[in-house]
């Protein structure tokens, strides 16, 4: 009864916070519609900030009403006015929360990229495209096929949606393994990893080409929660959730990784699949000495 009450109640002040806050951000994104040139980069920085303040609301609900300790390991070097590509492991919707504990107003808002089609998503579209949320058009190789003349089209789009950010820093979310793990679908994967899904390196690959020149490092993060069975979103806001540990280690990012053609040679394909299956290999050993308790 203790948690379901909970549980009622944290729900009840994250839908007042979004509720109080879903005006202001509309009224600033209808602005950014209409306002042209430097006063829509005004209305863009108001929407983030607005977006920022309604993560930290919730930053406070999580702190009073639920005895979640979020156990953030790594990150003292972080800074605002750089850009950063975050990787990370992907097992639960806690995962959002996580990097909202972690990320918020120590970096960039953090953002996703987005399949086109999203975009027209009532209020949620206008919201993400405020936020300057990246939409991307993906051909598949049956389209290119078909129509040749629109290869490297879908490239070009994604870097026109990120032109923004060549004007203010950001943080780029990138879940690898592309849906949550559970062990059900690591068997079927036939996964070489204990805690992973296996990676998937194209989509990096394209973040990498469209924007590999605006970002400055890389958060390799982990996400672990030490308790045998990975919690889902109720479990944290009835408070069944003792900790999250969140792992950050900052790598350097190679320029090499984004001067080449992904779809076409299959020598810079395969580098990229090198380097993304070892940095699999180091995150699945660093989930398994977290687990264990080790630093």
């Amino acid at each position: 009864m203790r948690r379901l009450l909970t549980g009622c109640f944290v729900t009840l002040l994250l839908l007042l916070n979004t509720l109080v806050l879903i005006g202001p951000l509309m009224v600033f994104a209808l602005l950014k519609l209409v306002l042209p040139g430097r006063f829509r980069d005004y209305a863009s920085w108001s929407v983030m900030w607005i977006a920022e303040t309604w993560s930290e609301i919730d930053k406070l609900i999580f702190r009073v009403c639920i005895p979640t300790r979020w156990d953030i390991r790594g990150g003292d070097d972080l800074r605002r006015d750089t850009s950063y590509l975050v990787i990370s492991n992907h097992q639960s919707w806690v995962d959002i929360p996580a990097l909202i504990q972690t990320l918020n107003r120590r970096t960039p808002f953090f953002k996703f990229f987005l399949k086109k089609e999203l975009i027209w998503v009532p209020f949620l579209g206008l919201a993400w495209w405020a936020l300057d949320y990246p939409f991307m058009k993906r051909y598949s190789k049956a389209f290119l096929a078909r129509h040749p003349e629109l290869a490297g089209k879908d490239l070009e789009i994604t870097r026109q949606a990120c032109e923004l950010f060549k004007r203010q820093p950001v943080t780029v979310v990138i879940y690898l393994e592309g849906t949550r793990f559970t062990a059900a679908k690591r068997t079927q994967q036939q996964s070489p990893f204990n805690h992973l899904l296996k990676p998937k390196a194209g989509g990096v690959a394209f973040v990498l080409a469209a924007m590999g020149e605006q970002l400055d490092a890389i958060l390799d993060v982990t996400v672990v929660y030490p308790q045998q069975k990975i919690p889902g979103f109720w479990d944290l806001i009835s408070g069944n959730v003792p900790s999250v540990i969140i792992d950050i280690r900052t790598r350097e990012l190679d320029p090499t990784l984004w001067q080449g053609d992904y779809e076409n040679d299959p020598l810079f394909r395969e580098k990229i699949q090198n380097w993304v299956n070892q940095l699999w290999i180091e995150k699945d050993q660093r989930i398994e000495a977290l687990r264990a308790g080790r630093r």
